[in-house]
């Protein structure tokens, strides 16, 4: 059975141009036969937990990431009828429940502010930054609150409500150079804590709660890289949240990372990194929008997110050394493989980066979107 799993990956790997323990940086080193077995019959999941276990290794990651997902390889892989029975549990079960939604904050976004801090920098911004005239990391995170900004038309004296708000960066830089105040909600401890006393010189409101809870009216709303944790059994609850805050002459913005067709979750990540994460589609927008806005802009720069994530990863192993107190050696190969596949998956265009303004029935005159 070994060998027959061995030779099937092989294969499949050799058909994207990688060579198992060959001499390019995307090539990977197989240090243990359970990584054939692993890989066939536990697809993502079982090659993200044979990494974790040290069984193989790559000098980049991101590079046999890019090769691996460019060439479709998990879909040549043939569909077993679990994969399919999991399909069908995402589209009819919540696995993001009111309940369960706070898992992701306690498991991923409370890890420390201080791995954070490090790998994100001062701005503390855990979304994809806007590289268009950027020449680092920073530039292109002011750049992304800049154009969200202009994006939603903000004017002084206008509430803007901040939904997934995170360390209060947005909150921050609306505030400040804007003049709107803002109400911006969590489901992080270490995100709430630390975004109130960020912000607490300003008009400001930060809430530890889920979306759901939110009442009140707001002339804009934006959501920055949480509609990833809403799930799609939600969708249209969270489309009903924003219609019932949103004022009638009002903008909402929808910044989301996107999947170009329907798939289960990817196992690895909901294991590991985000519980209960699930990536929306075009399609499944689309129609939980349907009747209650119009859309006037769909941007997509998916491909910065690459970028973003190699510049993460980056920072994370520049002060390593000084995390190296507060995580172990197995968390390091996690953050890395986290870092670098997904990065490879933006590089192959396999996920995107939309940012999507909305409006109730249409602005008078037109939209003009800003780039």
């Amino acid at each position: 059975m070994k060998n027959t799993a061995k030779a099937i990956i092989t294969e499949l790997l050799q058909s994207a141009g990688i060579t198992i323990n060959g001499n390019a940086r995307y090539d990977i080193q197989v240090h243990h036969e359970n990584f054939y077995t692993a890989v066939l019959y536990g697809r993502e999941l079982g090659l993200g937990e044979s990494y974790l276990k040290g069984e193989w290794d790559c000098a980049h990651l991101d590079e046999f990431f890019y090769r691996v997902l460019g060439a479709n390889l998990e879909r040549k892989i043939k569909k077993s009828k679990l994969l399919l029975l999991k399909i069908l549990l995402v589209k009819f079960i919540n696995l993001q429940s009111q309940h369960r939604a706070w898992m992701v904050g306690q498991k991923h976004y409370d890890l420390g502010d201080s791995l954070f801090h490090a790998m994100l920098g001062n701005n503390m911004t855990y979304t994809c930054g806007y590289w268009k005239n950027a020449h680092n990391l920073e530039e292109a995170q002011q750049a992304k609150l800049e154009l969200t900004c202009q994006k939603l038309y903000l004017k002084p004296g206008m509430r803007l409500l901040d939904i997934g708000c995170g360390w209060g960066t947005l909150a921050k830089y609306a505030a400040e150079k804007y003049g709107v105040s803002v109400v911006g909600i969590t489901i992080s401890r270490n995100q709430y804590h630390y975004a109130k006393e960020r912000c607490k010189d300003l008009p400001i409101e930060i809430y530890l709660q889920d979306y759901r809870e939110v009442h009140g009216q707001f002339d804009r709303i934006c959501s920055l890289g949480m509609f990833e944790h809403v799930g799609i059994a939600n969708y249209s609850t969270y489309m009903h949240v924003v219609d019932r805050c949103l004022t009638q002459e009002g903008l909402f913005l929808l910044h989301t990372i996107g999947d170009n067709y329907f798939v289960p979750p990817n196992e690895w990540i909901t294991k590991y990194i985000f519980p209960n994460g699930q990536l929306p589609t075009i399609s499944q927008i689309g129609k939980t929008t349907e009747g209650l806005f119009v859309m006037e802009d769909w941007h997509n720069f998916g491909a910065d997110y690459d970028k973003t994530l190699m510049a993460w990863h980056q920072n994370f192993q520049q002060h390593w050394a000084e995390l190296q107190p507060d995580y172990d050696e197995r968390f390091y190969r996690l953050w890395n493989y986290f870092l670098l596949s997904c990065a490879g998956a933006f590089r192959a265009r396999s996920i995107q980066l939309w940012q999507i303004v909305f409006s109730k029935a249409g602005l008078q005159g037109g939209y003009s979107a800003p780039r």
